[in-house]
């Protein structure tokens, strides 16, 4: 009953022949003979199994595929065709690429179905599997972010919970109304204190003290004592409510709002001191410094901004082509300085007078700035000149399309993200109040997992979630968190398309 087709063929030198069994396959209405030698190559994959079902019982077959027809030995399979077109090309090249348009979330559950290992793919469509892997995760740890930060943890304590509620309230602005005046209200006074700091330096806005020295009004002064004052109590509450006190000490953004508010601390310390510690040459020298040091309070606007955190991520991905800059820009200052000074060296009236001089020189030309303090004054240097700015042009313009490239990327990126997990939340508060479609077996999702045949031999209603990293849900004890990512694959198909 379970016998198979065969066929005769004739081997390479055509005197001999032999019989191989022939396997029919239709793969989602797509019908392909496969040859036993060739399924053979591996011999532990389910399509090497077809060929030894002359042996095997009516419910082993069934366990390999969804139907089979004994008239015609055809095994059927409810999978996608496009898929196996790349898992067969396994038996002919001994390797899988996937193709342009297949999710390869959702490939790779086709693998696993076939019984096919990760390791036959090629490398290239594992960087790409690997990215969107990445990309999932940063979709499950936003989502978690999110839960956490409305839902809390109810088996953390009275200070732990006041804590949470705290830190939502000085760095999720989205959290809730309060927590978003809150940032508006910091927003406001990093500006008003930047205004004040530039308006303070306009000498007819200043006035003289005892000694006859200019300082800032005293308007201005209770003006910046106040949004010192703002910014200490901020910091203050922040690092309280911080759930890890070293990190949140450590990190950039912190440090900055730190040196923003140490300079007023430590110059009305040093003036608690009196007038005779503050007339020391080096004690002024250092107040100065640290008054300069103020400038820093308007990095605090990229706590409140999107685009800035964006541009500051989209730099640091572009190390590589900022290098690549300063390399090309440093070898065109040595070279052409050193030319410009041994071109311009024996004119009397020379402005080169070193190679480290004429770096300024070089500098200026090569990024077309062209201060005109110094240039050169024969015709061996002013062809010197010409050639160093045209190199500096090209210099310029060569890594510029990579460093806007990986500003586009990664903006899109970060706006996709964000869809994604506010998309996710939306599926879990649905699930949530309809109890009948977590239930329900059927579950509609674009490239969200593949349908299960293992699982329910002649059945294809067997869903697989998608993800499936514990990792992605640790920590949170939602229910709903182990079916909240079945839609996440639509939105990395998108942003890789």
């Amino acid at each position: 009953m379970w016998g198979m087709q065969r066929s005769r063929y004739a081997d390479c030198n055509g005197s001999d022949a032999s019989e191989e069994t022939e396997v029919v396959v239709n793969i989602g209405g797509v019908k392909q003979v496969l040859f036993g030698d060739v399924l053979n190559r591996f011999p532990d994959t389910r399509l090497a199994e077809l060929t030894k079902c002359s042996v095997k019982s009516s419910e082993e077959i069934s366990s390999l595929c969804d139907d089979y027809d004994s008239e015609t030995g055809e095994f059927y399979f409810d999978r996608d065709p496009e898929a196996f077109k790349c898992i067969i090309e396994l038996y002919y090249y001994g390797e899988i690429h996937i193709k342009r348009g297949i999710c390869p979330i959702c490939f790779m559950k086709e693998m696993e179905f076939w019984r096919i290992g990760a390791d036959f793919l090629d490398d290239c469509c594992k960087c790409q599997l690997k990215e969107v892997q990445d990309e999932l995760a940063e979709i499950a740890e936003k989502v978690k972010t999110i839960l956490v930060d409305r839902e809390g943890d109810p088996s953390a304590g009275r200070w732990q919970r006041f804590q949470m509620c705290l830190w939502r309230l000085m760095e999720k602005p989205e959290s809730s109304l309060p927590a978003h005046i809150i940032a508006i209200v910091s927003f406001i006074f990093i500006l008003v204190s930047s205004v004040v700091m530039c308006v303070g330096t306009i000498p007819d806005l200043q006035v003289e003290d005892s000694e006859g020295n200019l300082v800032e009004h005293p308007t201005l002064e209770v003006i910046e004592t106040v949004c010192i004052g703002w910014f200490t109590i901020e910091y203050t509450l922040r690092l309280i409510s911080a759930p890890n006190k070293v990190k949140f000490m450590l990190a950039f953004m912190n440090i900055v709002d730190f040196m923003a508010i140490m300079p007023f601390f430590v110059v009305l310390i040093l003036t608690s001191f009196g007038a005779g510690v503050m007339e020391l040459a080096n004690v002024q020298q250092a107040v100065q410094a640290l008054r300069i040091m103020r400038i820093a309070r308007i990095f605090k606007l990229a706590r409140h901004s999107s685009g800035l955190q964006t541009l500051t991520s989209a730099l640091k991905s572009s190390f590589k082509e900022l290098g690549l800059l300063l390399m090309y820009m440093g070898v065109g200052v040595f070279l052409f300085s050193a030319l410009g000074y041994t071109m311009e060296q024996n004119h009397p009236e020379t402005l080169f007078t070193s190679i480290p001089q004429s770096f300024w020189w070089a500098v200026i030309t090569m990024t077309t700035v062209g201060y005109g303090d110094v240039y050169p004054k024969t015709t061996l240097g002013r062809c010197n000149a010409a050639i160093s700015f045209l190199c500096g042009v090209i210099a310029i313009a060569l890594p510029i399309h990579p460093i806007i490239n990986n500003f586009v990327l990664f903006y899109n990126k970060q706006q996709v993200l964000e869809t994604a997990a506010k998309h996710e939340i939306e599926l879990m508060a649905l699930r949530s109040e309809d109890a009948q479609l977590e239930s329900s077996p059927h579950k509609h999702a674009c490239c969200a997992g593949v349908w299960d045949h293992s699982a329910a031999p002649g059945r294809s209603d067997a869903f697989v979630p998608l993800l499936k990293d514990p990792k992605a849900g640790a920590g949170l004890q939602t229910p709903s968190m182990d079916r909240s990512f079945e839609s996440t694959a639509e939105v990395s198909e998108y942003s890789m398309s």
